[in-house]
């Protein structure tokens, strides 16, 4: 009985892998039709939504589904060679394709340094894609954007203030929709664009995993964190939350992913789309001390005199 089953396994695999077709450069894909009755042509734009896993567990690597959509320009000269770009021109709006990357071909193309953990031998990367809407012209593109945009910040507000609820925590929204929990606001005056704080913090997914302290036992540093506010250096969702504090201050930012790191993420603990909390302690406001003066190529060094 056993063998049989296996035998039957077998088949199946096999049955599933016959149903893919290759590409000139050996892609396998297989398409399950839409409806749609025009192929995309290049020039054209399209907004799909698209996923790829990896390994037996089928890690994610990306994934826009349930997110912002990705939207791309169809250009059939520079689809790339072994590339999921070189079946949109075999796809209709409405279409659903199935594709398997090979890791060994990956590495052998030079489209991956090395194998890793992640990407091993005789592994495939497993991706989907569904063409959802197709475009003649960009600024069409940049108007749906935007309502995805719209659509993805409203979900992940919605989201955090579930966990606040969840959590009984009392928050401040900040325009941008990061919602601060004010512990100890600190003294006067709290913090502003142009001011350097110097904090202690622990930030960590909605689901408790820790990707970065200075502070108590999960601490992979103990210095604090000087940050300008107004100038780059820590994510947007901190500076927005780190205004409601004055010296001494202390509390929660928790962050939506678009104020974060947004559809990348930060692998390997913080996803695509992550939702972020900070713990946050403002040990010190000061004066932030000038900018460091712009080097030009082929301009002499400035030199400073006392």
């Amino acid at each position: 009985m056993k063998i049989i089953t296996t035998i039957v396994a077998l088949a199946l695999v096999l049955a599933s892998c016959s149903q893919y077709d290759k590409t000139k450069s050996g892609l396998a894909y297989k398409i399950t039709s839409g409806g749609g009755k025009e192929k995309i042509k290049s020039g054209q734009f399209v907004k799909l939504n698209i996923k790829f896993t990896v390994g037996s567990k089928d890690s994610v690597l990306n994934n826009t589904f349930g997110h912002i959509p990705a939207y791309l320009m169809v250009d059939s000269s520079k689809a790339g060679k072994y590339s999921f770009l070189e079946l949109l021109p075999l796809t209709a709006a409405g279409d659903k394709v199935d594709f398997l990357l090979s890791i060994d071909t990956l590495k052998k193309l030079g489209m991956i340094p090395d194998y890793n953990n992640v990407f091993m031998r005789k592994a495939n990367i497993k991706g989907k894609f569904e063409v959802v809407k197709v475009f003649a012209k960009e600024s069409e593109v940049n108007e749906d954007y935007q309502k995805e945009l719209s659509i993805e910040k409203d979900k992940e507000i919605a989201e955090l203030d579930k966990y606040a609820k969840d959590k009984k925590y009392t928050t401040v929204k900040t325009p941008g929709g990061v919602l601060v929990v004010v512990d100890n606001a600190g003294t006067e005056p709290k913090a502003d664009t142009g001011k350097q704080l110097s904090i202690y913090y622990k930030g960590y997914t909605v689901d408790g995993k820790v990707f970065d302290s200075n502070m108590g036992p999960d601490a992979k540093h103990k210095d604090p964190l000087n940050v300008v506010l107004g100038r780059q250096g820590v994510i947007q969702g901190m500076q927005e939350g780190l205004k409601y504090f004055g010296k001494g201050g202390k509390g929660k930012l928790i962050i939506p992913a678009l104020m974060a790191y947004g559809p990348q993420g930060n692998p390997p603990v913080i996803p695509p789309y992550g939702n972020l909390v900070f713990d946050v302690e403002v040990s010190d406001i000061t004066v932030a001390p000038p900018p460091a003066p712009r080097q030009f190529p082929g301009m002499p060094q400035m030199q400073q005199h006392p």
